[in-house]
């Protein structure tokens, strides 16, 4: 099948979803420009016009997993009629369907992470990508983190709204998070679409452990 010439229509989201699936396979060291174009039926030089180089297209695929999640998850931070306990369960339920329905994303979500922040501009096409390039890619890259920070931080407010208003015991807040979201995240590297589990079936059964941790015993005065 001939590949397609770079000027062809190429849909974006298709190519960062190619990415996200060879880099689950392969990794990010083993993984080359041309092993995702071939995903995509194009030739290495053509997926360039659309990504200047490995980096820019593995924090394309972050960027993706990332703010899909936030879009999920902030509305129900801000239900101001919600109990936290019912807010967690909400958020440990959606985090962990979103994972395993795009696992791919998932685990790069887990493994990528260092490669990013490890990430050094190649060459591209025999010359040296300029100061624009690499000002374009830290702003970015910086611009993940602090969104990766503010995703943890929703969580962790809610585990503190918990505290505060009594259904929760006092526990570290930010130590609690960091457990629950290593978890839920390791779901899409484990995670087997046929397996004898569902999405939602892993998400209940998180909702019941970490609530259960979390809640004041019954008969227990916190105040």
């Amino acid at each position: 099948m001939a590949r397609k010439p770079a000027d062809q229509s190429v849909n974006r989201e298709e190519i960062i979803a190619a990415a996200a699936d060879v880099l689950r396979y392969n990794g990010y060291d083993a993984t080359t420009m041309k092993d995702i174009a071939a995903k995509v039926n194009l030739t290495a030089a053509s997926l360039y016009h659309h990504f200047k180089s490995k980096d820019f297209l593995l924090l394309a695929v972050l960027e993706v997993g990332l703010d899909h999640a936030i879009a999920q998850i902030e509305p129900i931070v801000a239900a101001a009629d919600k109990p936290a306990a019912q807010k967690l369960a909400e958020m440990i339920t959606l985090h962990i369907v979103s994972v395993t329905d795009n696992t791919a994303v998932g685990a790069a979500m887990v493994f990528e992470i260092r490669a990013l922040m490890n990430a050094k501009l190649p060459p591209r096409n025999g010359g040296q990508f300029g100061q624009e390039d690499y000002d374009e890619f830290i702003k970015r890259r910086d611009s993940f983190f602090a969104r990766r920070a503010y995703f943890e931080n929703l969580f962790k407010r809610t585990v503190q709204e918990g505290i505060v208003n009594g259904e929760f015991r006092p526990v570290d807040a930010s130590i609690v998070t960091k457990t629950m979201l290593g978890a839920q995240n390791w779901v899409g590297v484990w995670f087997r679409p046929n397996g004898r589990l569902s999405g939602a079936d892993i998400a209940h059964m998180m909702v019941d452990t970490f609530l259960h941790s979390l809640r004041v015993p019954q008969g227990l005065n916190m105040a």
